[in-house]
């Protein structure tokens, strides 16, 4: 990588670092500086400026962002995992488009290409055996087709889709963390993610490394699940299950929303009936999505939806995913960098 390269990416790292920052403002900061310099010479008031609104006595330190944003540059180049940020060519197009983008993604694993077309499957963490089987053969055939499936890697509907993904290593399946790229949560699924990477899989998450885990970062999760995907199915969800806020950015994003005919009217279903009740259509299969596809892409379905590099991890990955329990979503502490 050049100098300026280098530069270019300590500077995003830095607004990246800037953690009270929403998305959209981190894009406004990095319109408004050009290097490191500018960025140190900012004043609290000239960001206050830039985004319209105060930072509430939030301290504004530019040198302690860009020694973060050093610290994390050193931690790419070692664990072979990269950043992309907003204006990358790398920069999924379909989450370039939504209303609330992520700044920057920190990945581990294959190099995404952009136009990768993506499904979305989401559920409850206590599934039925039902429909943790429906999860599993649905991703499967989606990934025989040469579609990718992404999902959280939270226990139950998203890991039973993952594993689908998985046995059939015809595509990746990509996994999107609610903590920082060092860590895997659950720990528990830190297994399914080295398999998903030794696939050609992916790992994708919008905090850098030793991030805190926190409540909120689950639904920002979720935003992103939906934004990548050009469409969304619910295998099955309670009424209050955190998968129906993906199904809800989904709609928010313009996407299309699915839900498995298999599942409806379960113990465990409130949700997704709900979801059947307000317009989501009921698939049967993999197919019901590729044959509706097919009549907005060309060609036959199954065929050409998308690419995504067959880079492997740059390391072995069986010691470089540090394990985040579920206590410390509770206590607000996180698995800390190598």
């Amino acid at each position: 990588m050049g100098k300026m390269a280098d530069k270019r990416l300590i500077l995003a790292l830095s607004i990246q670092r800037i953690s009270y920052l929403r998305p959209e403002e981190r894009l406004l900061l990095w319109d408004l500086v050009d290097d490191e310099l500018s960025l140190s010479l900012l004043l609290c008031r000239d960001v206050e400026a830039a985004i319209g609104r105060s930072l509430g006595g939030r301290p504004w330190s530019p040198d302690s962002f860009l020694e973060a944003a050093i610290c994390d540059a050193r931690f790419l180049e070692q664990s072979g995992c990269h950043f992309i940020h907003y204006d990358d060519d790398a920069y999924p197009s379909a989450l370039r488009e939504t209303s609330r983008p992520p700044f920057g993604l920190f990945a581990r694993g294959a190099d995404l290409d952009p136009e990768t077309i993506c499904v979305a499957i989401v559920g409850t963490r206590l599934p039925t055996g039902r429909a943790m089987t429906a999860a599993f053969e649905l991703a499967y055939s989606l990934s025989e087709a040469g579609v990718c499936v992404i999902s959280g890697l939270a226990r139950g509907i998203d890991a039973a889709a993952h594993r689908g993904a998985v046995a059939s290593a015809r595509s990746p399946t990509c996994a999107v963390l609610p903590c920082g790229i060092d860590g895997v949560y659950p720990a528990s699924n830190r297994r399914l993610a080295g398999e998903i990477l030794d696939r050609g899989g992916l790992l994708l998450s919008e905090y850098p490394p030793g991030e805190e885990i926190r409540k909120y970062r689950f639904p920002e999760r979720n935003r992103i699940i939906a934004g990548m995907a050009k469409s969304c199915v619910v295998v099955e969800a309670p009424a209050k299950s955190g998968a129906l806020i993906t199904a809800d950015h989904a709609l928010d994003e313009g996407r299309d929303v699915w839900v498995l005919e298999g599942c409806l009217g379960g113990p465990r279903s409130a949700g997704v009936d709900r979801l059947a009740a307000d317009g989501a259509r009921a698939l049967i299969g993999a197919g019901d999505i590729l044959e509706d596809w097919s009549r907005d892409i060309d060609g036959s379905a199954g065929t050409g939806f998308l690419r995504l590099s067959g880079a492997k991890p740059a390391v072995s990955v069986a010691g470089l995913l540090s394990p985040v329990s579920e206590d410390q979503v509770l206590s607000g502490t996180s698995a800390k960098p190598w």
